[in-house]
């Protein structure tokens, strides 16, 4: 199965460099992405937005035979739901790592501090408790030291959706920060928070406790949960 990997915000490609290894062990072929102007620190973000993150991911998914896996974390969540959107046929299933599908006209994160046409990494005090678990003080350092501005465009840009095949996509919800059974509470109160997510047809959760970064905190653990989801994908199609 070919799997396309996501990064969520102030992330690249090389994020997924601990869970890779796991899924390409297993047979699968992945591409992990490195989207518009996350390529270094000095590139430009201006004019960058949510749009062109999912063209971006479109592109890659038509370069590929037969269909395909999106694995999405955090911000990178809207951004695989945006490609199941535009090419439902082609999408086997979207795991969104602590993330969720974004319904149309919400926004990933507006009220993220911008300097011109950057979001840069905020201060870890202006975090949740619940985000930084198990993201010890070596994980942190790592992380600022690799990380990249998120184009301002793609924080604050609204989703557009156009097509209501995406619903049909299976989906994997990868639960961190806090259990599957408060999603489902959400949903059964009809919390507009989880509401995009509620109208997919064929959901599955799988807990994953530890904070918002699994692909550091707890990587082997990741790479199994996504491992799973892929497996059940193929029982499925057998």
């Amino acid at each position: 199965m070919d799997i396309i990997l996501v990064p969520g915000f102030w992330l690249d490609a090389s994020s997924w460099e601990a869970v890779v290894p796991a899924l390409e062990a297993a047979g699968h072929r992945t591409h992990s992405l490195t989207l518009p102007g996350k390529e270094a620190v000095d590139a430009s973000r201006s004019g960058i937005n949510l749009q062109d993150h999912i063209d971006a991911v479109v592109q890659v998914l038509d370069g590929l035979p037969g269909k395909v896996v999106l694995v999405g974390h955090s911000g990178g969540g809207a951004i695989i739901h945006g490609a199941v959107d535009a090419r439902p046929q082609k999408v086997e299933r979207a795991i969104y790592v602590d993330s969720g599908p974004l319904g149309e006209g919400g926004v990933i994160n507006d009220e993220l501090r911008a300097v011109g046409d950057d979001v840069p990494l905020p201060r870890w005090e202006d975090f949740d408790d619940a985000d930084l678990v198990d993201l010890d003080d070596g994980l942190r350092q790592a992380f600022r030291v690799r990380a990249v501005p998120e184009p301002r465009g793609v924080a604050y840009g609204k989703q557009q959706l156009h097509d209501e095949r995406r619903y049909d996509v299976p989906a994997t919800v990868i639960t961190c920060e806090f259990p599957s059974a408060m999603l489902r509470e959400w949903i059964a109160a009809g919390h507009p928070f989880v509401a995009e997510l509620s109208r997919v047809r064929d959901v599955e959760y799988i807990d994953l406790p530890t904070g918002h970064w699994p692909q550091f905190t707890k990587p082997k653990e990741l790479a199994r949960a996504i491992l799973a989801a892929v497996d059940r994908t193929d029982v499925d199609e057998a």
